[in-house]
C-alpha cells in the first residue's frame, strides 16, 4: 500500500450523517402519494442524484397504481421535508478529524457528491471543517455528464486535482457510489450503513474488501503508511 495522491470523498452518509434523513424525506413524499418504500428501495436511492431518485420513486409510485407524477410534482412535496431535516445532520464519526488530518498533511482532497451545490451549501453550513475541501464536484455540475453509478464524478474530481483517479482513494457509503469509484479506477473504501452485515453487506458491495466501521480507521492507515514510506 502507498499513500494516495488524493482523497475523494462522498458527502451524504460518508462525511455527514444525512442518509437516514434523505430516506425519511423520500418515504414521507412517497407516502403522500400512497406508496410505502421498502428498505431495499431506500437503499437503492443512496448516493444518487436528486432527479435520478425522483424518476425512480415516481416510477415505483406509478407501477403500484398511484398517480403518474412529474419529477417536479414529487419534489415539490419532498424538498421542503428534506431541507427541514438536513440542516440537523451531524458529522459521521471521525469525519472532521479525517478532513483536518488530510489538510494538515497536505494531502489533496475533493468532494465527489451527487448533491447539488445548493444542497451541499445547506448541509455544510453548520460544519466549518468542510470548508477545508475546496475542490468540489456537485451533482448539478455543468461538466458532469452522468451521475453515480457512472464514474464521471470521480474522474472529474481527480482531473480537477491534477492526479490520476487510479492513484486516489475514494470513500463511499452507497452501492451506487462504490460502483462509480471502482469504475473510475480508484481504490475504494466503504463505510456501509450500520444495519448491514453478513450476507446483506456482501450482496450490497460485492468484491469490496476495504470495509470501514468508522473514519478514524482511515487516519490510522494514513499514519501507518506515512511511517512506512518515511522508513
Amino acid at each position: 500500500m502507498v499513500l494516495p495522491a488524493a482523497c475523494l470523498f462522498d458527502l451524504d452518509g460518508l462525511l455527514l450523517d444525512t442518509e437516514p434523513l434523505h430516506a425519511q424525506a423520500w418515504q414521507r413524499a412517497a407516502h403522500h402519494f400512497g406508496r410505502e418504500l421498502s428498505g431495499e428501495e431506500l437503499m437503492a436511492l443512496r448516493g444518487r442524484r436528486r432527479l435520478d431518485c425522483a424518476d425512480q420513486v415516481r416510477g415505483w409510485i406509478a407501477a403500484s397504481g398511484g398517480p403518474a407524477l412529474s419529477a417536479a410534482e414529487l419534489l415539490a412535496v419532498r424538498q421542503p421535508i428534506a431541507e427541514a431535516l438536513l440542516v440537523q445532520a451531524p458529522p459521521m464519526a471521525g469525519a472532521p478529524e479525517l478532513v483536518e488530518h488530510c489538510h494538515a498533511h497536505g494531502l489533496p482532497m475533493a468532494l465527489a457528491t451527487s448533491s447539488s451545490r445548493e444542497a451541499v451549501e445547506l448541509k455544510a453550513r453548520p460544519h466549518p471543517w468542510l470548508q477545508r475541501i475546496t475542490v468540489r464536484v456537485h451533482g448539478d455540475d455543468p461538466q458532469l455528464q452522468r451521475g453515480k453509478p457512472a464514474p464521471d464524478v470521480f474522474l472529474l474530481a481527480a482531473q480537477r486535482l491534477g492526479v490520476p483517479a487510479s492513484a486516489c482513494w475514494a470513500f463511499e457509503d452507497s452501492p451506487a457510489g462504490v460502483a462509480a469509484a471502482r469504475a473510475a479506477g480508484c481504490r475504494v473504501h466503504v463505510l456501509p450503513p450500520d444495519h448491514l452485515d453478513g450476507e446483506a453487506l456482501a450482496r450490497s458491495y460485492p468484491g469490496v474488501s476495504d470495509i470501514l466501521t468508522n473514519l478514524h480507521q482511515v487516519i490510522a492507515a494514513l499514519r501507518a503508511e506515512a511511517l512506512s514510506t518515511d522508513g
